[in-house]
C-alpha cells in the first residue's frame, strides 16, 4: 500500500450514503468471525462479495496463501493514528501485523493476534505497510516494508515455525531492497522471486538512478512508465540472488506502457500467479484505482497488458491477491465500507475469480451488489 493523489476521492464520497458504516476497535486476542454462506455464481450473475473478514480491527492490502490446506491472509493493520490525511500517505501509520486464517472461503475466520510489532524490528522507524509471506523447508517468512531510521522505505524479513506467527525480524532489511509492497512467488522449479515497488509515497521514483535521491523524479508523459522491480531470492530466503531487475509491462502493440497511461501502467501492489502455464502479473494503477493485469511466459517478464481485474473500490487505494483453493480461484481485496469511507481504515473482502476460455479474467465490480 502507498498513498497517491486523491483524484477519485470526490467520486467515492458520493457513494457513502448508500453504504453501512461500522465502528471498529483493535484487540490483541484471538477472535473468530463466521462469514455468510455464498450462493453459487452463474455466468450471468457475478460471484458474491464476502466480508469484511473481520470487523473488530481494520485490515488492508491482503496477501493470501494456502499453507497446509488452510487459507492464511497476511494484511496490513489499519489504525487511526490521529495524523491528518496527506497524499504522501503519512496518515497510514500502521505499527503491527495480524494474521487471519480460515479453512475455506466463507468459513470461520480466526485472527491470531499480533504476529510482528514495529518495536520488535531493530532497523524500522515507522509505517509498516503491505506484507507478504512464503514457506520453505519448514520455515515461514514474513516480508514487510517499513521506513528505516532515515525515513527511507526498505523491505524486511521475519521468520517463524508457524504460518500464523509470531515472527522474529532480522536485524537489518534485505540488502538491495527499497520501496514497498513486496510479494513473493514460488515457481514450479522451486525458485522464489520477490516483486516490489510503489510510486509517490512508496518512493520508487526516488531510485531511478539506482541510488536513493530525496527529490521525486518522474518520467515525462511520453516516456516509458516507471517499472516495478523483481529479484530472485537466495536459498536462505533472506537475501537477493543477483541484481534487482525491472519488470517490463508492454502494451498489446509490444511497446512499453507510457507514464501517461494512467489507467494501465503500474503504480503499486504487485502480485504474481500462474494459470494454465502462463504468468499473470497484476497490480494497482494507483491514481485510477484499477487492479490491472498483464500476461507473460516468464516470471520476470516481459508481460503484456490484458485488462482490468477489479474496478475501483470505495476508498483511496486498491490492493489485492489471488489464490487457488479446492479448484476455485479467489480474489482478496480491501475497501473502506466498514469505516464509512475513511480512506485509511479499510477491511479485507474476498470474491471468486473467473477466467474466460481464452485465459483472460472476467472483470469484477465490487461496487455493484450481486
Amino acid at each position: 500500500m502507498t498513498a497517491h493523489l486523491p483524484f477519485k476521492q470526490a467520486a467515492f464520497a458520493l457513494l457513502l450514503a448508500s453504504l453501512l458504516a461500522g465502528g471498529c476497535q483493535s484487540t490483541g486476542s484471538e477472535t473468530q468471525t463466521k462469514q455468510p454462506d455464498a450462493a453459487p455464481a452463474t455466468a450471468a450473475q457475478p460471484a458474491p462479495i464476502l466480508g469484511p473478514l473481520v470487523t473488530d480491527i481494520y485490515t488492508a492490502d491482503p496477501s493470501a496463501h494456502v499453507f497446509n490446506g488452510k487459507i492464511y491472509v497476511y494484511p496490513s493493520h489499519d489504525i487511526d493514528a490521529g495524523i491528518p490525511e496527506k497524499d504522501d500517505g503519512s496518515h497510514f501509520a500502521m505499527t503491527d501485523y495480524h494474521i487471519l486464517s480460515m479453512d475455506s472461503v466463507g468459513g470461520k475466520v480466526t485472527d491470531h493476534g499480533v504476529a510482528l510489532d514495529l518495536k520488535d524490528v531493530p532497523w524500522a522507524g515507522r509505517q509498516m505497510w503491505a506484507p507478504d509471506a512464503a514457506y520453505k523447508d519448514g520455515a515461514y517468512y514474513l516480508y514487510f516494508p517499513a521506513k528505516d531510521k532515515q525515513d527511507v522505505f526498505r523491505i524486511g524479513v521475519a521468520t517463524s515455525t508457524s504460518p500464523s506467527g509470531p515472527f522474529k525480524a532480522e536485524p537489518a532489511p534485505i540488502t538491495g531492497s527499497n520501496s514497498i509492497d513486496p510479494t513473493v512467488f514460488k515457481d514450479d522449479n522451486g525458485d522464489y522471486y520477490m516483486y516490489f515497488g510503489g510510486i509517490w509515497g512508496g518512493q520508487l521514483q526516488r531510485w531511478s538512478s539506482g541510488k536513493y535521491i530525496q527529490a521525486d523524479t518522474y518520467p515525462a508523459d511520453d516516456q516509458p512508465a516507471l517499472s516495478p522491480k523483481v529479484a530472485r531470492l537466495a536459498d536462505d530466503m533472506k537475501s537477493f540472488d543477483g541484481a534487482v531487475q525491472d519488470v517490463q509491462i508492454l502494451g498489446k502493440d509490444g511497446k512499453p506502457l507510457l507514464a501517461k497511461d494512467n489507467d494501465k501502467r503500474f503504480f503499486e501492489a504487485a502480485w504474481l500467479h500462474k494459470y494454465n502455464g502462463k504468468y499473470y502479473f497484476s497490480y494497482s494503477t494507483g491514481d485510477t484505482h484499477n487492479i490491472a493485469y498483464a500476461i507473460g511466459d516468464s516470471p520476470v517478464g516481459p508481460f503484456t497488458y490484458q485488462g482490468v481485474i477489479l474496478k475501483p473500490v470505495l476508498g483511496w487505494t486498491n490492493h489485492h491477491s489471488i489464490i487457488e483453493k479446492d479448484g476455485k480461484w479467489y480474489l482478496f481485496f480491501h475497501d473502506s465500507s466498514l469505516s464509512g469511507g475513511k480512506t485509511h481504515l479499510r477491511s479485507v473482502k474476498v470474491t471468486e475469480l473467473k477466467y474466460n476460455p481464452d485465459g483472460t479474467i472476467r472483470p469484477i465490480d465490487a461496487m455493484v451488489k450481486s
